[in-house]
Formats: C-alpha cells, sequence, structure tokens
C-alpha cells in the first residue's frame, strides 16, 4: 500500500534563492506542494512525483528569460492553478515553459503558459493528461515563435479544453495513440501538425484564423471527426492539408470561410483506398476540395456542398481516376431531376474544367478570373464545345434537396 505524505508550503518569496526549488528538494515523493497567491522563482527542476498545487489566484513561477522555466524528469507529476512565465528565447535549447523528458502518467492542468518560446516540449513522455490550459507564445513574429505544444516520441497523451492562442505550430512526431478533444487553436500557424504519427484522434476542437487549421504528413488510422474549421487565413488559408496519408478520416466537420477547405495531395503509384470524407459540411469556401496531382483512392460520401466559389480544383491535367467511391454528397450546383422522389438526382454530378477554370493549371490566368471574356468562353465551351472538356470528378448518385427528410444511407 502506498502512502501520500502531504507537505504544506506557503512563503514569502526571497529574492536572493529560490524557496521554491528548496521546497521541491526537501519534499518525499508523492508529497503536495500548495502554493499562495504570490510570484515564486523558475527556472525549478522536478525529478521525483510530486503535486505542485496552486490554492489561490494569481500564483505564478517567474523564469528569469533564460532555458525553461519547469523542468519535468520524473514520472506522475502533476502542476495545477499556476501562471508559468517567461522562458528564455532560444530555439536550439527549446526554451519552454514546461520541459517534459522522460515523463509518464503526469498531469498539466488549470494553468496559463505566458511569454514562453515553447508552451509544452514533451519529449518520450506518455499516458499523461494536458488539459484546461491557456498557452501562448512570446510577442514576436509568428516564425520565430516556438510551438505550443511540441509532442516528440511521446504516446496514449490526453489534450483536452485547452486554449492556444498566438503561437508557432502544435506539432506531432513518432507520436502515437494522443486525443487532441475540446481544445481551441485560435492565430497559429499550423494549428495541428501531424507527421509519422498513428492513430491519432482529433474530436470536437475548434479551429480559427490558422493558416493551415490541420495538417497531416506519412500518418496512418487519424480520425478528425466533430471539429470546426473555419476562416484559415493567409495566402494559404487551408483547412485540412492531407500528404501521404493511409486509413485517414474527415467525419462530421463543419469546414468554413477558408481559402481551400481541403487539399489532398495524392501519388498516381501508391494503391489503395486512403482517404474517407464523410458528413462533413463543407461550405463558404474559395475551394471546397484541391486535388494536387491524381484524384484517386477517395470515399467521398454524404457531405454537404454548398456556398463554395469552386466546388472542386485539380491543378494537373491527369483525367479523373475510376478508383474512387463518391456518392450521396449535396452539391448545391446539381442541375437534374429526381423522377422517382427519392431525393437522389437521376444523373451523376460531373465537374469538368472549362475555359474559365483553366487558371487552375496556370496561375497568370487568374488575372482574368470571373471576367465577362472567361464567362463567354466557358458558356460557348458548355454550349458547342470544340474541346473535350476534363472531367475532374463524378457523383453519381448526389442528393436532390438539401431540406428533405431524406435519411442518407449508412
Amino acid at each position: 500500500m502506498r502512502f501520500i505524505y502531504i507537505v504544506f508550503f506557503i512563503f514569502t518569496v526571497n529574492v536572493y534563492s529560490n524557496p521554491l526549488q528548496d521546497a521541491i528538494d526537501r519534499s518525499t515523493s508523492y508529497s503536495t506542494i500548495k502554493l499562495s497567491s504570490g510570484i515564486y522563482n523558475g527556472n525549478i527542476h522536478i525529478d521525483k512525483p510530486l503535486n505542485i498545487i496552486g490554492i489561490d489566484d494569481n500564483v505564478v513561477i517567474q523564469g528569469d528569460l533564460n532555458g525553461s522555466v519547469v523542468t519535468i524528469r520524473s514520472d506522475n507529476v502533476t502542476l495545477k492553478n499556476i501562471i508559468i512565465t517567461n522562458s528564455g528565447d532560444k530555439a536550439y535549447t527549446i526554451d519552454s515553459a514546461i520541459s517534459m523528458k522522460n515523463s509518464n502518467n503526469s498531469t498539466i492542468e488549470h494553468c496559463q503558459l505566458l511569454n514562453s518560446l515553447y508552451g509544452i516540449d514533451m519529449f518520450m513522455s506518455n499516458n499523461s493528461i494536458i488539459q484546461d490550459n491557456y498557452i501562448t507564445s512570446k510577442n514576436m513574429p509568428i516564425s520565430l515563435k516556438g510551438d505550443a505544444l511540441k509532442i516528440y516520441y511521446s504516446n496514449g497523451n490526453v489534450f483536452k479544453n485547452n486554449t492556444i492562442k498566438y503561437s508557432r505550430d502544435v506539432t506531432l512526431n513518432y507520436s502515437n495513440d494522443n486525443i487532441f478533444k475540446n481544445n481551441k487553436f485560435i492565430n497559429n500557424r499550423f494549428a495541428s501538425h501531424i507527421s509519422l504519427s498513428n492513430n491519432n484522434k482529433f474530436i470536437s476542437n475548434k479551429y480559427m484564423h490558422n493558416s493551415v487549421s490541420i495538417m497531416l504528413a506519412g500518418t496512418k488510422n487519424t480520425i478528425i471527426t466533430n471539429n470546426i474549421i473555419q476562416s484559415s487565413k493567409g495566402a494559404a488559408g487551408i483547412g485540412v492539408v492531407i500528404l501521404g496519408v493511409s486509413n485517414f478520416n474527415l467525419i462530421n466537420n463543419k469546414i468554413s470561410f477558408n481559402s481551400k477547405a481541403i487539399y489532398i495531395d495524392a501519388k498516381e503509384k501508391i494503391k489503395g483506398m486512403k482517404r474517407y470524407i464523410k458528413y462533413n459540411e463543407i461550405s463558404y469556401n474559395k475551394e471546397a476540395i484541391h486535388f494536387h496531382q491524381t484524384i484517386k483512392d477517395n470515399t467521398i460520401m454524404y457531405n454537404k456542398f454548398f456556398a463554395n466559389i469552386d466546388d472542386v480544383v485539380k491543378d494537373k491535367g491527369s483525367p479523373f481516376n475510376r478508383n474512387n467511391k463518391i456518392e450521396y454528397n449535396y452539391w448545391d450546383r446539381y442541375i437534374g431531376f429526381d423522377k422517382n422522389k427519392d431525393n437522389i438526382g437521376d444523373t451523376s454530378y460531373k465537374v469538368y474544367q472549362y475555359a474559365d477554370q483553366l487558371w487552375q493549371y496556370n496561375h497568370k490566368i487568374k488575372f482574368f478570373y470571373a471576367s465577362p471574356i472567361m464567362t463567354l468562353l466557358n458558356f460557348i465551351s458548355k454550349l458547342a464545345p470544340f474541346i473535350k472538356p476534363n472531367l475532374i470528378i463524378e457523383d453519381k448518385a448526389p442528393i436532390f434537396q438539401l431540406s428533405s427528410p431524406f435519411l442518407l444511407p449508412h
């Protein structure tokens, strides 16, 4: 049977010493240090199982603008209800509000991480909980900021109810089985960048005003569901970037007001179904889906596409690959009939590239986008085509009316 000894410390700060570090050094494993309101010197090291809890508001652990403010090198460490601020600004040493290395089963809860280059640097730290925190970076150009969460070789962690603002990225590298739930990502660069990491889940998060909300590269078995992804900004302005994924599931999300809602880079030589895009609302974007290279290995079903400037864009001229399953989507541009009243269009919904979409291949032509001459060329091409237009995508069973009580098949 394990006994947990409770150590209660409330003390005033002596600028010539570090009483918090002294308390940590004197504490036995699994003790609890309780801090009253005040400013405590940072650059502390925790090398044993320990709980540090702020029992009042305005409990501040303040660094000296060098290195990391709190360094954790033990399992079973809890930090709760603390403001942690003033790390160093050196990227090559990963100066962080909290540096966690080889720390398992730890908890960071109800903390504010402020004026720090990196928020939490997790290296080989597993099965921990990061929840109800506010994380931001230093006031500097976004390219010079650090990551709000830098997760490296760390598995089985839960990140929930956090607010991450004005940081550079949240990165997962070689990190599996992590869950992100009910977080807010606001005004970051790559709000969630997942690379070479498998079996991760992103559930019910809100992404707003990021340059790229979610980017995946070399991942397997990723689930992104019930998220709001909107108003991506800047030259890219992309909701979801999908590069080299396997068994990727984008399900029941709302993706709106982005330059590009979904960007897919698929390789011609790779075989097998890779992407499952289902039950999403994709609306009010400049481009709903942008394909780079080839369109293949996609299951796109039960989605609602409306109020987008372009439903589908393809920036290279290879033909539509039939190795796709695309049906039961609602497209507000669909023109057709529903004679048997089953709310499925009697003809396919096909997206072609006509003359006014040549800008997709040559961006210099984009200057003439929506001009009268391009609109006229497009109309003539549809009325009496003198060249065969390029088929981009075909939905063989489009939903006829969005407002109908028709139940989508599962």
